[in-house]
């Protein structure tokens, strides 16, 4: 601990000063109002200005109008309202008030950085050129090419000559010139030059290029709250075609509505429709005069919000009254035809003339007549064209409830439109009528054998269509039928909505008014009642009163009626005394109920038949129902007696539960008449705690005690207990209640906080109560709606009611203008202030008094009372000024504007006594925040808890409060500190405090309720520092640091403490005016130091600045105290990341991500927020971030290494970043291998740290960087460079192809996941909120109105799909090369920079050579265009500024430089090419002057091209020629050096160079034929035989192309040249007993080495400057060398060549005394031995097979009747070669062109067809002379340093190729080669051929000794082997095979010939022939051959 304390204090090794608070403390801010006020901006409006103060109009208050979806506002027609309906349209009207942070839109919190809005800057980027990109696009047209090219000759004759090759390059033409190269010019307008020409063009926006910031970091992100709105299901249109039965003969009417069977609810209200023709239409004419168009529609929208597979589509059929049951009126229907006409014409007449006769007589009646269903779900599902996984009802219904699989299925949003054509409909049952019969025969019709279907059907065509609802439909009516908008004609027959009754809860506030009540009888019993009661119907009134005039035309009509109507029948069911009903009356209920309001029910008996002196209906009962009691709307299901007789007067105040004496009853006073009533209301709650609440706050308002309520009497006495417990009884409500009257019932509370009651004359506190039930409500809403929060746990419909419908309650100003303007009107919740203060004593001011609220319990100490300090402040600004405010801000305008008028408000006023004016001029009126602020201090136990667990709530309601009161009493203009009286400020210091308390002291316990607390307490103080003293939250932010540190030291999981504060950190900095926060204009003063110590620190190191500067400058660095005081929020960011960077802290993964991030997103939101685009004003901001350098060079050996990635040049460069750097004082740079493996980012972590990084740099004041890096000590600096080196890796460029890659890679990567699981390990997620975010993730309807997490979670896979269309691959290419140019110019300024300080500074000139090696390798990675001419013409200042770091002193550096430019010299891009030979010649033209001769660049471009060459495989010589060109045209018109030797010189290397390249050209056609290849590589090696550096990097080329092939032997042998090369210089240079004496040494290995001695002296010396410098001419090198080689000769399993190795080795250890080595050389010679001793025979060792290749044909060119001995992997088959030479040759010529000649003779060229290649393949075998084989006596012997091969062909005199034993030739053909196998390449030209003819006795002789010795060997094998014996024998006893020897004998031995020449051969053969029999005597031991035998011996 103490050792971590220690360097926190002190900081790592750059922060050297001594920090006088640590890091882990949190400094004391700057007092911010004072340092504004007291800096008083100067009077200029420049671009800095705005840095300096919030703007302002920072804050605004707008007024939205509400908007209304229909063309009448929905609002009851009466002119006065009961105060329930007054304040319902107060919230449904008003407009919403909004508190506007003008620009906080450029905060990170409410605008994502996301990948849309990134596309969007990056929109128009200048296309990079890439040499890789064209290098790629040239490649597709090489390999079209490639078929066309020819194969070149090649052979050991010496290079293509000298002469032709100068010509080629003569002819050929350069690049451009480039105007200044050649000029002279001063150093510093050089820089100057090149700094301007650098910042052209130049992109402002870096992190614009850069990937968004990580979504999922994203903690400050919120969005603003959905508007609310009515909620809305999904929506399915239907649409009524016609309907047609087999006979016409009288109207039919229709019904439509929507059940769920499985909940058993009817979802919808009904539907009429008339389908009828105009003809049946007439039959009714008399009963329906007027026909409202409303009535005549055809089609309906339904909503749907809770779809499942359950609900139907009921249609009901009804039809005129008439005589007889249903089943009677049915029949003709089903029986009879109307195309059966003739049969039935008298019976139809007769029908319709019945028809006619009812329908004007009973034409107002209905009758039940059939019915039929539609199961919604087979249309949506089976019509197809559905997204079976769509989201349903994605505004609303947010996963209150868990789908079922099944009912995933019903999507009702999404599907293709069907029309449908019904034809079976079940006739109606008249005892089977009620809904519950209905859900029965639903659920009945689901079964496959349902009983509905063997009924008899009525036959009939009713034809619908059902379709996805359109978004806003045209021409439609809603449930009240209000013209819906759009409705463009008025005259358009509508649609209408049908109002949905959803089947479950739906949790959303009412927004509009409706008032609808729907009344269904179900049942009547009148079996007991005496008298003609059959045929009854229900008549239902809505009645004003009990005079049946005041019957209310309040019914909806149904269709083809009028509108609305003052009555409503129900269905008659012919001949039932106890019928049921399924009808459904629907009204709307007028806003002020009295209790006079009621509905009336009246019984009739219709007589069907018209009979004397009968009426048509006959009254037989009467019931009635109250609508109103006790102030509370009755609905429900009502059991009800009926009357037998008219009602007495006064009925309608009672029910008719009460027996009225003299009554005459039904059944005796039963209950025979079951109706149920509901009501759609937003006025009338039906809740009875709801009610009781409310109405109790109406008689409060209303004044109007005493108030009966139910059974208690309400009085002043007892009101406040009974409102209180009304309040506590909210929670019992019930929620679905809650939510629908949410905004009224919140208002309410709040009033009741802000405008306490006066009762008594004394004003009652109730804030208390109200912020419990506040607390309670709050709580659970939350608690039961969990799916419809967003990611902070913010409920959205509390969220939505806060941001737009909340405001303080206002109220009117007392007397109106003096111009007679009428008075403004107030914000509706309006309260009868004044009626009420008629009433009130006069002590009121003492009463008042009592009540003021403060934390202070002493009284007095309050400054001054409220009443005062408000009179003060709006007596000053008179009495307009107040008018004037109300008037701007809320002139309503419009007609609304008298709902909005207190109807009492003049004539009160004259009854008001003047002495009570002071008083009333403001009513008693609490401030909200002052009183929730106050109440939350002091609340306790379970109130404070339901407080916590929804603080966010409560702090925005007290943010707007102030933000509103602000405005509403002009302090908004005042200065920050008067804008809140201290004891508010005190108690907002108290609650923080607490607040943070608990998350210190919780987050163990509640992790998830401490992570929303802590959250919210960050938002909350973001919103006070627009509101109040900044310094003050400042403060406060600070209190809350320091709870957490006090809790760190004991935490279990201080990482979760981290991750808290890192949170609040990050959610406070995203303010919109972040920056003005962090004062970015002041200049940090040194702190005024506590200790002499500390301030008297000097800097060390610093050789030019004095001690004020440097330390002034040096703290702007760090994050010292005066830079966290006076950048408090930047400060407070930077230090997290400090923090959590450390190597020993506690930075867990995920931790990095979020500090990492954090600062990211900030520096993406300065980028592209439109204020901050002056250059001026980014560096201000960059200041901000300055320690971020070297908080990232202490991270620097974290960091994920981006150089690993490879060098694309790595083959040849030796050093990586890791080598020492030139003049460091530590042997290696901070960058060291062991220093790298900690690396602990990730890599995508590392990547956002160093952007970041190179965004201050880019941004940052360059002087200040200038003054600062020249303050730091080499070791500091070279750590930059090391930075920058990383950097330079990490925004390489990939190319296109790599991002075709990537893009097929999914988008999540395996880091995040890994940070996830981190987060859940270390607990610092809760479960819970993990489970729910993921299931928001994945749940369709999870988030959608948190409308930017669309692209952070599922949907997110849109925009980062796999599957890229070209163009955004394209595009996503070009901002990649935008980045990776921007990057690495930035790094170049960086480094322009360091070289300045190192001009002022001579100590500094050790960090050259690291600023070239970062310079070097930027060139050597995949750059553009652009950036490499300005990195050229820095490295010419470089090396034009220092020559001397290049020629004096590194090597290294000089071959790296000239690598490094001749590749670009090669570059496809023209500019490119001109920049680096510009660069080449000035290179070369700079070492000539310093010492007259350039031959150490002159060496170092050869060998940079040869290992180029060898190399690089995308390498194109006709570029490389042209930068030749150019460096030649410099040459001759540089006019300064014309008379010296330099331009012949330059002219002699570029003609060298220009050899190797026309080699190169072969080389390149020949890159798949390896023989070719390697002779090509041989040829250029042999020609550099006087240059031993470039020989060298040839024969190492050679030896790594072997390797590659597995051609180990070859690749040892290249080694060992390569050593015997080196030994030959060393000796020259020194003689050195223990070395090698040059390549003599070398012979015992392989005699080819002698080809390596060395030239003689006078053509070449190795002291000559430039020859030999190759870090291989040494002792070490050497040694390296020969190690290498034994190792290839291990892998080639020829361990005696590595004991002639190491025979040359174990001198030069001996001679160092290398005991270590010895052992380890001794160990592998062991081992060697022993595996030789092992493999005796040698057959287990396998070293390769030889064939002789000749060519034939001009086809090959100069290989045309060559012949190569080719040596072959052991075991191959002459078949293998043969294909694979003629696959390779066919490949290259074509398939017809290439022959294989199968023999071995002698090839006649004339034969042959001149356009064909041919090849001839021979196996060859080593030949030794007989002297020679005394010396091969091993295995290996006889197959190493082989140079004679033979191969025999058989042939006779008359050109057959066999033919019997006496005329059977054989010719032996011996060829020799140049060198000897093994060599350094793997075919060598036959250089002398031999042929021996054998005579056909010296062919028998040579079979029968080659039989022989077959014998020999057989026999003496030990342990003898049978079989192998046996093998043999067969062959040689055996007469018939091979014509055995008996068969040579009689051939040969039966004459003695004449010619003394065969007559040796005849003896020879004779010797033979004994000698096998006597083999043979040995061995014969068969039965079979023993008896052959003994016949042979004889004959022979």
């Amino acid at each position: 601990e103490v050792r971590k304390q220690v360097s926190r204090e002190y900081g790592s090794p750059q922060l050297s000063k001594k920090r006088g608070v640590p890091l882990t403390e949190v400094v004391e801010p700057v007092d911010y109002e004072e340092y504004v006020s007291s800096h008083t901006p100067g009077a200029e409006p420049g671009p800095l200005r705005q840095l300096m103060e919030f703007p302002p109009d920072d804050l605004e208050l707008l007024l939205q109008d509400r908007e209304c979806t229909t063309l009448e506002p929905p609002l009851p027609e009466e002119d006065t309202f009961d105060p329930r309906v007054r304040d319902a349209l107060g919230v449904y009207t008003d407009d919403w008030l909004i508190i506007h942070r003008k620009y906080q839109r450029y905060s990170t919190s409410h605008t994502p950085h996301n990948s849309e809005r990134q596309r969007e800057r990056q929109r128009g980027l200048v296309k990079q050129t890439f040499e890789l990109d064209e290098a790629a696009a040239t490649d597709r047209q090489d390999d079209q090419d490639d078929a066309k090219r020819q194969s070149v000759s090649l052979d050991d004759t010496p290079r293509g000559s000298w002469a032709s090759s100068i010509f080629d390059l003569k002819n050929s033409s350069p690049d451009a010139l480039l105007p200044s190269v050649l000029e002279r010019t001063a150093a510093d307008d050089m820089d100057r030059r090149n700094a301007e020409a650098r910042l052209q063009g130049r992109h402002s926006d870096l992190l614009g290029l850069f990937p968004p910031p990580d979504e999922d970091e994203a903690v400050e992100r919120c969005s603003v709250p959905e508007v609310p709105k009515e909620h809305c299901g999904q929506r399915i249109m239907v649409k009524c075609l016609s309907l047609k039965f087999e006979i016409e003969i009288e109207p039919i009417f229709g019904t439509l509505a929507l059940y769920d069977v499985k909940e058993k609810k009817k979802i919808s209200e009904d539907f009429h429709f008339d389908l009828n023709s105009d003809q049946m239409k007439g039959l009714l004419r008399l009963h329906t005069p007027h026909t409202a168009i409303s009535t005549l529609t055809r089609s309906a929208i339904f909503s749907i919000t809770y779809p499942s597979a359950d609900i139907f589509l009921v249609i009901k059929l009804e039809k005129v009254l008439q005589q007889g049951d249903i089943g009677e009126s049915c029949e003709p229907y089903m029986v009879m035809k109307e195309s059966d006409s003739s049969k039935h014409k008298e019976k139809l007449e007769k029908l319709r003339l019945q028809a006619e006769t009812s329908c004007s007589r009973l034409g107002r009646y209905r009758m039940p007549f059939a019915w039929t269903a539609i199961h919604l779900v087979n249309i949506v599902s089976s019509v197809g064209g559905l997204e079976r996984h769509g989201t349903w009802n994605e505004r609303k219904k947010k996963g209150f409830e868990r789908m079922s699989v099944g009912e995933d299925m019903c999507n009702f949003a999404t599907f293709r439109p069907a029309t449908l054509t019904v034809t079976n409909f079940f006739k109606q049952e008249g005892d089977r009528l009620s809904d519950e019969d209905l859900y029965k025969f639903l659920a009945d019709m689901r079964r496959p054998s349902s009983v509905l279907r063997r009924l008899r059907p009525v036959t009939a065509q009713l034809k619908i269509d059902i379709s996805p609802a359109p978004d806003s439909p045209h021409y439609c009516l809603s449930p009240e039928l209000l013209h819906v908008k759009p409705y463009p004609d008025l005259r358009v027959r509508p649609t209408k909505e049908v109002l949905e009754f959803p089947a479950r809860y739906v949790y959303t506030p009412h927004t509009t008014y409706r008032n609808l009540l729907y009344i269904y009888p179900q049942s009547l019993n009148f079996s007991s009642r005496q008298g003609s009661v059959r045929n009854i119907a229900v008549k239902v009134q809505f009645m004003a009163g009990e005079d049946p005039s005041l019957a209310m035309p309040v019914i909806f009509g149904k269709s083809s009626c009028a509108e609305f109507l003052t009555e409503a029948y129900s269905p008659i069911i012919y001949h039932d005394k106890s019928p049921e009903f399924y009808e459904e009356v629907k009204m709307k209920i007028p806003a002020n109920l009295t209790d006079n309001h009621h509905l009336l029910f009246t019984f009739y008996h219709i007589s069907c038949q018209p009979k004397q002196n009968t009426p048509l209906e006959t009254p037989v009962g009467y019931t009635w129902i109250p609508l109103m009691q006790h102030g509370r709307l009755r609905t429900g299901s009502f059991s009800l007696p009926v009357s037998v007789e008219k009602p007495p007067p006064s009925y309608s105040v009672l029910t008719p539960d009460v027996s009225l004496p003299g009554m005459k009853w039904v059944d005796n006073h039963k209950q025979v008449f079951n109706v149920e009533v509901t009501a759609a209301s937003s006025v009338h709650t039906q809740d009875p705690h709801l009610d009781k609440f409310f109405t109790l706050c109406y008689v409060l308002e209303e004044y109007s005690f005493p108030f009966r309520l139910k059974d208690c009497i309400i009085s002043e006495a007892n009101v406040e207990g009974e409102l209180k417990a009304s309040m506590t009884g909210l929670r019992g409500a019930l929620l679905d209640t809650c939510v629908r009257f949410l905004h009224q019932l919140l208002s309410k509370l709040i009033l009741l906080i802000v405008h306490p009651p006066v009762i008594a004359g004394q004003i009652v506190n109730l804030g208390r109560a109200a912020f419990e039930a506040m607390s309670m409500l709050v709580n659970q809403i939350h608690k039961n709606l969990e799916g419809n929060q967003d990611q902070h746990g913010r409920n959205n419909l509390l969220a939505s009611y806060i941001h737009y419908c909340f405001h303080l309650p206002t109220f009117p100003p007392l007397l109106p203008d003096p111009g007679g303007a009428t008075p403004a009107y107030e914000l509706p919740i309006q309260y009868a202030t004044l009626s009420r203060a008629t009433a009130r004593p006069s002590t009121l001011h003492l009463a008042r008094s009592k009540s003021i609220s403060n934390s202070n319990p002493d009284l007095a100490s309050t400054p001054t009372s409220p009443d005062e300090e408000v009179q003060r402040i709006i007596g000053s600004k008179g009495i307009d000024r107040s008018h004037s405010w109300v008037n701007s801000a809320y002139a309503p305008g419009g007609s609304r504007a008298v709902l909005r008028r207190n109807p009492n408000f003049t004539c009160e006023l004259k009854q008001v006594p003047t002495i009570l004016l002071p008083y009333l001029q403001l009513p008693t009126v609490e401030l909200l925040h002052e009183e929730l602020a106050l109440q939350w201090v002091v609340s306790t136990s379970t109130v404070r808890e339901a407080a916590l667990q929804q603080a966010w709530f409560f702090f925005q309601l007290m943010t707007k409060s102030m933000s509103h009161h602000l405005f509403l009493s002009s302090r908004i203009d005042l200065p920050r500190r008067q804008r809140f009286p201290d004891r508010f400020v005190d108690d907002i210091a108290a609650l923080v405090g607490a607040i943070s308390a608990d998350v210190a002291g919780r987050y163990h316990k509640d992790v998830e309720l401490v992570e929303r607390l802590n959250r919210s307490l960050a938002f909350f103080l973001n919103d006070l520092l627009s509101l109040m003293d900044r310094g003050f939250v400042f403060n406060l932010i600070r209190s809350y640091y320091k709870q957490i540190a006090n809790k760190f030291h004991t935490a279990q999981n201080p990482s979760s403490l981290t991750a808290l504060r890192m949170d609040f950190t990050r959610i406070v900095c995203s303010h919109e005016h972040y920056v003005t926060l962090n004062l970015p204009c002041s200049t940090l003063s040194p702190p005024a130091s506590p200790s002499p110590s500390t301030s008297s620190t000097t800097s060390q190191g610093s050789a030019f600045s004095s001690m004020h500067q440097d330390q002034s400058v040096a703290s702007m660095f760090e994050l010292s105290v005066p830079f966290r005081q006076q950048h408090f929020l930047s400060g407070l960011l930077l230090t997290e990341l400090s923090l959590i960077l450390e190597p020993d802290g506690e930075g867990v993964f995920f931790l990095h991500k979020k500090a990492i991030s954090a600062v990211h997103s900030l520096m993406c939101s300065h980028d592209a927020d439109p204020r901050y685009t002056d250059p001026q004003v980014r560096t201000h901001i960059a200041q901000l971030y300055l320690p971020l350098i070297p908080i990232v060079m202490d991270t620097l050996p974290q960091l994920h290494d981006f150089t690993d990635d490879g060098d694309p040049d790595n083959g040849t460069i030796s050093q990586s970043v890791a080598m020492a750097i030139a003049g460091s004082p530590l042997p290696c740079s901070s960058l060291s291998q062991t220093g790298r493996q900690c690396s602990s980012l990730s890599a995508e972590c590392s990547r956002t740290l160093l952007v970041s990084f190179l965004w201050v740099l880019k941004n940052a004041d360059a002087a200040l960087l200038e003054s600062w890096v020249s303050d730091l000590s080499v070791l500091q600096i070279n750590r930059l460079l090391d930075l920058l080196h990383l950097s330079v890796s990490c925004f390489e460029y990939k190319g296109k192809k790599a991002l075709e890659r990537i893009n097929s890679l999914t988008f999540k990567k395996s880091q995040d996941m890994k940070a996830r699981l981190e987060e859940a390990i270390l607990g610092t997620i809760g479960a819970r909120q993990e489970m729910v975010r993921r299931c928001r993730e994945r749940s369709p309807y999870g988030n959608e109105n948190v409308r930017w997490r669309k692209n952070v979670t599922h949907w997110r896979q849109n925009t980062d799909r796999v599957d890229k269309t070209k163009a955004e691959t394209e595009q996503e290419s070009v901002v990649d090369g935008n980045l990776a140019t921007e990057a690495s110019l930035v790094v170049l300024d960086t480094l322009e920079i360091i070289v300045k300080t190192v001009l002022v500074s001579e100590l500094k000139e050790s960090v050259l050579g690291g600023v070239l090696r970062v310079l070097l390798h930027s060139m050597a990675g995949s750059q553009s265009a652009l950036f490499l001419q300005h990195c050229f013409t820095t490295q010419r200042g470089l090396v034009f500024k220092f020559p001397e770091m290049l020629f004096e002193e590194d090597t290294e550096l000089c071959a790296d430089l000239c690598l490094r430019l001749l590749r670009h010299c090669s570059s496809s891009v023209g500019s490119v090419r001109s920049q680096a030979s510009a660069s080449l010649y000035l290179l070369m033209r700079q070492n000539f002057e310093i010492g007259n001769n350039f031959a150490r660049v002159k060496m170092q471009v050869t060998m940079s091209l040869s290992s180029l060459v060898g190399t690089s495989q995308n390498f194109n010589e006709e570029h490389l020629r042209r930068s030749l060109k150019t460096i030649l045209t410099y040459a001759e018109e540089d006019l300064e050096l014309r008379d010296s030797p330099f331009p012949e010189q330059v002219q002699d290397l570029v003609f060298n160079l220009h050899m190797i390249l026309t080699d190169t050209v072969k080389m390149k056609e020949h890159q798949q034929d390896p023989e070719m290849l390697i002779d090509l590589m041989y040829r250029i090696a042999k020609g550099y035989q006087n240059s031993p550096d470039l020989r060298l990097t040839w024969l190492q080329n050679m030896a790594g192309k072997h390797s590659e092939r597995g051609n180990h032997a070859e690749a040892a042998h290249c080694l060992v040249h390569s050593a015997a090369l080196v030994a030959e210089y060393l000796n020259m240079l020194e003689d050195c007993r223990y070395l090698p004496i040059g390549c003599v040494t070398f012979q015992h290995i392989s005699s080819n080495v002698l080809e390596e001695s060395a030239v003689s002296d006078d053509i070449l010396s190795p002291e000559e400057e430039g020859i030999c410098a190759g870090k291989y001419f040494s002792e070490l090198g050497l040694v390296g060398l020969l190690e290498q080689a034994a190792t290839s000769f291990h892998m080639a399993s020829m361990y005696e060549a590595i004991n002639e190795v190491y025979k040359i080795l174990l001198p030069v250890h001996e001679a160092n005394r290398d005991f270590k080595k010895l052992a380890t050389v001794h160990g592998k010679l062991q081992d060697a031995f022993n595996k030789i001793y092992n493999q005796s025979s040698g057959w287990e060792r396998m070293f390769g097979t030889y064939f002789r290749v000749g060519f034939y044909g001009c086809r090959f060119g100069d290989l045309d009747e060559q012949e190569f001995v080719y040596k072959e992997p052991s075991i191959t088959k002459l078949a293998e070669i043969s294909y694979r030479l003629e696959e390779f040759y066919a490949e290259r010529f074509g398939d017809d062109v290439v022959e294989i000649i199968k023999d071995s003779n002698h090839v006649d060229k004339n034969k042959l067809d001149p356009n064909k290649a041919y090849l001839q393949i021979t196996y060859v075998e080593p030949f030794f002379d007989t002297y020679e084989l005394k010396e091969r006596i091993t295995y290996f012997d006889k197959n190493y340093n082989l140079r004679t091969f033979m191969y025999c062909t058989p042939f006779t005199l008359d050109g057959r190729a066999h033919g019997d034993l006496h005329e059977q030739y054989k010719r032996k053909s011996i060829l020799t080669t140049s060198h000897a196998f093994p060599y350094i390449k793997t075919r060598i030209n036959v250089i002398h051929k031999e042929e021996i003819i054998l005579v056909p006795m010296e062919v028998a002789i040579e079979d029968m000794q080659k039989k022989t010795q077959e014998l020999a060997f057989a026999t003496h094998q030990e342990p003898a082997d049978a079989k192998m014996l046996q093998m043999v024998l067969q062959g040689s006893v055996g007469t018939t095979v091979n014509q055995g020897p008996l068969e040579v004998a009689q051939v040969f031995l039966s004459d003695i010939p004449d010619d003394p020449k065969l007559y040796r051969h005849h003896n020879k053969l004779r010797l033979s022939c004994t000698w096998t029999i006597q083999s043979d005597t040995h061995t014969t031991t068969h039965a079979c051959t023993h008896t052959q035998f003994n016949n042979l011996v004889n004959r022979l």
